[in-house]
């Protein structure tokens, strides 16, 4: 649900239980069955600087939708929440850039929000927080963890946040908003933000160059986690990039397209 831009996802307990087979997560789970209590995430909420009256809020929001029937487990997954949490991002951060930049015309708040809020920077909020080590997800035998994946931890964040409103509302969830977005709205407060391909054409135009060419080298993985791998040609050097969607996967080409030239 996390949005993309431009055009415009615990594992807490007994340190010697064995984890249920089939999950794939940083740290040994806790065994997990109908009827059990929320997972023990204390030590993730205290790293994490929120406070939940409702612990099973937070293990909902950390459970991705392919860990929900292992070990014969009725868990929910984090999808309502994330369905949730994409409003109320939505919300709390128009809200704060009318706020930080009020005299700013609606077009370039369009466009600050659009990056902001898309799948890229979600996720890697998501990983500077070390979101993936938490989510409750099954096991990959084609590659790495499905909780590296930019899209499974976009959603992450977004049920996060989700989660935290259906704990407090806007006011217990606004200050863990406003502090993780905090270096990303102040990065550049006098020039709005751009995606990686807009800053990749304006790059090439600037030096007369031609629009780059995006190809699509593959798209493998399950339905609920795939994996796209694109190639970018542009002023005849490549670059590669990979995500959930082949635009996220076109915006991580462009990404590593610009990092080779040092821009």
């Amino acid at each position: 649900m996390a949005r993309r831009a431009g055009d415009d996802g615990a594992r807490r307990g007994p340190r010697n239980a064995a984890p249920p087979r089939g999950l794939d997560r940083g740290a040994p789970p806790r065994d997990v069955h109908p009827g059990a209590p929320p997972r023990d995430l204390t030590a993730v909420a205290a790293r994490l600087g929120v406070v939940f009256r409702d612990a099973a809020l937070l293990s909902e929001a950390l459970t991705h939708s392919s860990a929900t029937g292992l070990a014969g487990a009725a868990l929910p997954s984090n999808e309502r929440l994330e369905f949730l949490g994409d409003r109320v991002l939505g919300l709390l951060m128009a809200e704060w850039l009318i706020e930080r930049f009020p005299t700013e015309r609606e077009g370039l708040l369009m466009r600050r929000f659009g990056t902001l809020v898309a799948a890229e920077t979600l996720a890697g909020i998501a990983a500077r927080l070390g979101l993936g080590d938490d989510l409750l997800v099954a096991s990959d035998p084609a590659g790495p963890g499905i909780q590296t994946r930019p899209n499974v931890l976009a959603d992450a964040m977004e049920a996060l946040l989700g989660a935290l409103y259906r704990d407090g509302g806007l006011e217990a969830v606004r200050p863990f908003f406003r502090r993780i977005y905090a270096p990303l709205v102040e990065a550049e407060p006098d020039r709005p933000p751009l995606p990686a391909k807009s800053r990749l054409q304006e790059w090439l135009q600037g030096r007369g160059h031609p629009l780059p060419v995006y190809a699509l080298v593959s798209a493998e993985g399950p339905s609920h986690a795939p994996v796209f791998i694109v190639t970018v040609t542009a002023a005849g050097r490549d670059a590669q990039g990979r995500g959930g969607t082949r635009r996220a996967a076109e915006l991580a080409a462009a990404e590593a397209w610009l990092a080779g030239v040092g821009t």
